[in-house]
Order: C-alpha cells, then sequence, then structure tokens
C-alpha cells in the first residue's frame, strides 16, 4: 500500500528530494508499527500521527540551528513522550541500485524463526530472510513504508578482508525491489565505509520510534 512516506522515500532513492526551504512536513505513520523523524538536506518529514501545529511549535520551541531542530535530542524527547514510544539512535540512511545476477559471496539461507538474528529482525521488519556465510551474516526484510532493508554482521576473525563489502553488495543482487536500504551509525565509521564502498548512496538520517 502506497503512503506519503513511500512516495517520498520512492523519490527519494531516484535522487529526487524534498525543496530545501527549511520546513518539516508532517504525514502520518506508514502503519502502526513504523513512526520516525527523516532529515533530509534543508528539509524534514516527520512520520507519525502527532498534530502537526505541535511538531512546528515544539521544533520552534528548540532553539539552535532550525534546520536541524528536527534532529535535535530535546525534540526527539517531546516527540517520544508525546508518542509513547521510544528509538534507540540516529542513523545514516543509505539506498543502492538492485543488481543482475547471483550475489558475489556463497550464501546459505537460515530458515529457523528461533535463531537470534532471525528473531531480532522480526522486531523491526516483515518477510525476514536471513543467510549466513562463513564469518559472517546477511539480513534483508521489509521495515519503514514496506521497503527492503538489509542489514549485515560480521565475525570478528573475519573482518577486515572485504566479507562486509560482499555481503552489502549481496543485498543489492537479492534483493526483490528496485533498490534495497541500510541503515549506518554515523559513529559507526566501518560499517558507513562498507555500504559505500559496495554502492550505496547517502539519503538522510533516521530517527526511528518503537512502540517496544
Amino acid at each position: 500500500m502506497s503512503t506519503d512516506v513511500t512516495r517520498i522515500l520512492e523519490a527519494a532513492a531516484r535522487g529526487e528530494f524534498p525543496a530545501t526551504d527549511g520546513r518539516t512536513t508532517v504525514v502520518p505513520q506508514p502503519d502502526e508499527r513504523d513512526a520516525g523523524v527523516l532529515a533530509f538536506t534543508a528539509h524534514s518529514v516527520v512520520f507519525a500521527d502527532v498534530d502537526p501545529e505541535w511538531v512546528r511549535a515544539e521544533l520552534a520551541a528548540t532553539g539552535g540551528d532550525p534546520l536541524a531542530a528536527s534532529m535535535n535530542p530535546g525534540f526527539l524527547v517531546r516527540l517520544m513522550a508525546r508518542t509513547g514510544r521510544r528509538m534507540n539512535t540516529i542513523d545514516l540512511l543509505t539506498v543502492a541500485d538492485a543488481l543482475p545476477g547471483p550475489p558475489p559471496v556463497t550464501l546459505r539461507e537460515i530458515e529457523d524463526p528461533e535463531h537470534p538474528r532471525v528473531a531480532r529482525a522480526l522486531k523491526y521488519r516483515d518477510d525476514v530472510r536471513v543467510w549466513a556465510a562463513d564469518g559472517g551474516v546477511l539480513v534483508l526484510g521489509r521495515g519503514v513504508a514496506g521497503r527492503t532493508e538489509a542489514a549485515i554482521e560480521v565475525d570478528e576473525a573475519a573482518r577486515h578482508l572485504g566479507l562486509g563489502r560482499a555481503l552489502a553488495t549481496a543485498a543489492r543482487h537479492l534483493t526483490p525491489d528496485p533498490v534495497v536500504w541500510a541503515q549506518q551509525s554515523p559513529g559507526n565509521a566501518r560499517s558507513v565505509r562498507t555500504f559505500q564502498a559496495a554502492g550505496y548512496r547517502p539519503v538522510a538520517s533516521e530517527a526511528l520510534l518503537t512502540a517496544s
């Protein structure tokens, strides 16, 4: 089902971003599970079932740089209190186009729903699939507004060998959609470099609010 957030994300994946006018757009949640904030260049999108006038008043009261107000910790704390939700971190949101052919690394699919990586992914995504490689794991699932999201995990002993980049690239071969999305914590420079080396483009910063 198409939503306002769906259309905003689809446009961003094509390189078509909201106007750089310093404003904040407030749209409904795409579903009961997902709410949050997207901060593009000089334009933010709050996707939560809250009064737009309340959002604008709170942003104005935040102080500091108005272009950064939607990611200001003070505003996010008040938004969490208003919605009864919590958040983990502010992520860098990236996207990459799908690629043809088989992935560049040998993978075996994990179908055990009790597997820790599967169980964790199911808290945030639907249609979760998980593959294991020697020394790493790749997760694909449908997250915010139904977008296909990738996450990877590399064992300490397998790091610095290119496996992370191979897994991130594999997601581009395995996505059922024209693009695949991925989030990285900006402070995790290793993860940011890995996904950008695999062809993922920075799109926005994102704060997801979860109900539990």
